[in-house]
Parts: C-alpha cells; sequence; structure tokens
C-alpha cells in the first residue's frame, strides 16, 4: 500500500511537471496532505454513526474532541510518507522530516491530554450522575482526578516536551552531560525548584489522603470558605461573599484548619439565649420544639434545650439543633432566634432580661438610698476653724 501510496504521489508530480520543480514538489506534498484530510473526514462521519445512548454517545463526544490532533496526525504521516516522492534534495527531506517529526511527536503528547481529560470528565459525569444526597463520595472522586488530572498534564507535557528536543542532536548531547553530572545539577535544581516541588507532592498527598475536596466547607482566617479549585500547585477558596483566596497548597498539610464536611456535611447548630429567672421553661421549651419541627431545615435528627449556664442578672438557655449542610444550619439557627424572640416579646414579656437593683439599709439603720440620691457614711471630722496650718497640731483622723 506504500509503494501504491508514493507511485501515485510520483504520477501526479509528473502531472504538475510543467511548473517549476520546487513548486510540483510542494503541491505533491500539499495533495498527500489533502488525501489525509480527506481519509480522515470520512472515518469521523463514519463513527459518528456509530448508534447508542451510552456507550455510543461516548464514542461519538470522544471522537468530536480528538478529531483535530488525529487529523493533523494523519496528515503528518501522510506527508512524512511522502517525502521520497518529493524530488526535494537530500538536505531539504532530512531538515522536513525533522520538523515533522517534532510536530508529530507535540501533537502525540496533546492528544495524549486531550484523551485524558476527555476520560476524566466522563467518569466525573458518570459519578455526578447519581442522586445521592450526601454527596461525599462524589466530592473525593472530583478532587482526586482533577488533581491527578493536572499532574498527568504536566508529567505528560515535560515529556512531550522533553522527547520533542532530544530529536536535536546538539540538545540530545547535553542531556547526556547534564545526566553525567546528575548530582551536582540536582542539587541545584532541586533547592531552586523547592516551593514547586513541595506544592506538587503535597498535591499528590492531598489527592491521596484527601483531607480537603472539592466543595469542602472549610474555616480559614475566620472565613466560611468553599474549596473551588484545587491546581497542582495552589487551592482556590470561595468566601462566602464572592471573595477568593488564593492559598498554596501545601498550606493544608502543614497547619490546622477546619473542615465542616470532611465526613459528613451535616452539622450541629447552636443558640445561646438569655433569660430573666422569671422565664417559664416549659413554654418557652415546648414553643421551641414547636419551631423546629415545623420548618424543613431541621433533618429531625438532633434537637434539644437545656438551661447551661447563669449569672447575676440572666440565665442561659443552650438551643442545639441539626440539618443537613453548614447554609442549613446558619439559617435554622436564625430562623430559630426570630421566632423565639417573637415569642419572649409578645407572649412571656416576663422572660426578657432586666437589670435589678436592690435597696439595702445600712448598719445604723439608714437607708442608703434616700429620695433626694446615695447618701455617703457619716464622717468624724474636727470642727471648723480647729485646724489653721501646717504649724498646728494634725487633724485628728477620720473614723
Amino acid at each position: 500500500m506504500k509503494t501504491e501510496f508514493i507511485s501515485l504521489l510520483t504520477d501526479i508530480r509528473k502531472l504538475l511537471g510543467w511548473l517549476p520543480a520546487p513548486v510540483a514538489s510542494v503541491l505533491m506534498l500539499c495533495a498527500a496532505g489533502l488525501m489525509a484530510e480527506i481519509l480522515s473526514r470520512i472515518i469521523t462521519k463514519l463513527v459518528l454513526r456509530i448508534p447508542g445512548q451510552k456507550r455510543g454517545a461516548f464514542v461519538r463526544s470522544f471522537t468530536l474532541a480528538m478529531q483535530r490532533p488525529a487529523r493533523i496526525m494523519l496528515v503528518i504521516i501522510f506527508v512524512g510518507t511522502a517525502l521520497p516522492a518529493s524530488g526535494f534534495s537530500y538536505a531539504t527531506r532530512q531538515a522536513t522530516g525533522h520538523g515533522l517529526l517534532v510536530l508529530f511527536v507535540l501533537m502525540l503528547g496533546y492528544a495524549a491530554i486531550v484523551a485524558m481529560r476527555i476520560l476524566s470528565d466522563a467518569y466525573l459525569t458518570r459519578i455526578n450522575g447519581k442522586d445521592d444526597r450526601d454527596d461525599i463520595l462524589s466530592r473525593t472522586h472530583m478532587t482526586q482526578v482533577r488533581v491527578l488530572r493536572r499532574m498527568a498534564d504536566i508529567l505528560v507535557g515535560l515529556l512531550t516536551v522533553g522527547s520533542a528536543l532530544m530529536t536535536f542532536e546538539s540538545v540530545r548531547e547535553y542531556g547526556l552531560s547534564l545526566f553525567a553530572s546528575a548530582g551536582a545539577a540536582s542539587v541545584v535544581v532541586g533547592l531552586a525548584a523547592r516551593p514547586l516541588l513541595t506544592n506538587l507532592i503535597a498535591g499528590m498527598q492531598i489527592a491521596m489522603t484527601q483531607p480537603i475536596r472539592m466543595e469542602d466547607l472549610i474555616i480559614i482566617n475566620g472565613d466560611w470558605a468553599w474549596v473551588e479549585e484545587i491546581n497542582a500547585t495552589y487551592v482556590v477558596l470561595r468566601v462566602w461573599d464572592w471573595r477568593r483566596h488564593i492559598v498554596p497548597i501545601s498550606y493544608f498539610l502543614e497547619n490546622p484548619f477546619q473542615n465542616w464536611t470532611h465526613n459528613s456535611a451535616a452539622l450541629i447548630g447552636v443558640v445561646f439565649l438569655h433569660v430573666d429567672f422569671h422565664a417559664p421553661m416549659d413554654r418557652i421549651r415546648a414553643r421551641l420544639n414547636d419551631i423546629v419541627r415545623s420548618t424543613a431545615l431541621w433533618d429531625g435528627k438532633v434537637f434539644d434545650v437545656q438551661v447551661s449556664d447563669c449569672s447575676a442578672q440572666v440565665m442561659t438557655i443552650r438551643i442545639i439543633a441539626s440539618a443537613r449542610t453548614a447554609l442549613q444550619s446558619w439559617d435554622l439557627r436564625c430562623e430559630i432566634r426570630e421566632k423565639i424572640i417573637v415569642f419572649l416579646r409578645d407572649e412571656c414579656p416576663e422572660a426578657l432580661p432586666r437589670e435589678r437593683m436592690a435597696h439595702v439599709t445600712s448598719l445604723a439603720g439608714q437607708d442608703v438610698l434616700t429620695t433626694t440620691g446615695i447618701v455617703s457614711p457619716l464622717v468624724d471630722r474636727p470642727p471648723p476653724g480647729s485646724y489653721t496650718g501646717p504649724g498646728s497640731a494634725p487633724p485628728p483622723s477620720v473614723s
């Protein structure tokens, strides 16, 4: 088949013999590329006609995503095969063939990256398609796939560029000399790339150990933040007010932080209520029970009301209620506060906290508080005129 292909191209070049030789050779190579293009389009149309809802749909989407790199590689193969019949000089054929080889290696690496992304996206789509309230499993797979995919992209990119450069004789010799002195070179490169390597290794550890996942709710610098994106060297955190924290990925292995959705998204919210000692606990407890059980934010698992503390002025009631997510827990606590405050204001005003002042009499039987204000204690002072100055006797001590 190769011989027949070259013979066909040779006949095409002979038909173009009335043109200058370089032009005829270029047109012949263009004809080879055009043949590859037509063949690629025919194969693509045939593959896109494969029936099926699941596997057929995947094959069709995979073909559409891979058609560009596959088409370019097929053109490179056809043009490279046609080079011996082009009529170019040996040096020109060598240079053109080397350029085509470099381009083929780069396109092969690009095709590998595209294929990995298509396969990983298809896997994530299948995982996310499951109807499950607790999405811990899907977020775990999402984190692992995305982090490992980015690292695979970096690794494939480095191998592709390295392979393309190694096709050059000068670069190959330089690489061998570096390999011979790998001891000193590895120390220098390791010191220079220490932050990058630290974050890359941390990314692999996070993908395996899962201290954080995609869309985990964590507390950092006192802010609620959701894990929006995990890259190879940094993590993007989305704060509730739409700010973004850009944090090195090694931070999550070297510093403590709170992860509110590590094992489950459910949380127990706490509300503290300060009331007077005259507060009717039975009525308040019954009203809180009605409030919590009537809302859809409560998950039906945990609810309790207790007097957790008291001071000289008020007693503290602690209300705990569980919710499915952190946001629902926040909304549930706000709803409890709003409704119980309205209940205390309208139906139990005696439960509202107040300041107390006691009327206490002194030991001498005189009121400390009078209608005119506070009376100071009696003081035994000397009679007026008995102390005239520094030369006189000191005044008597105050009793």
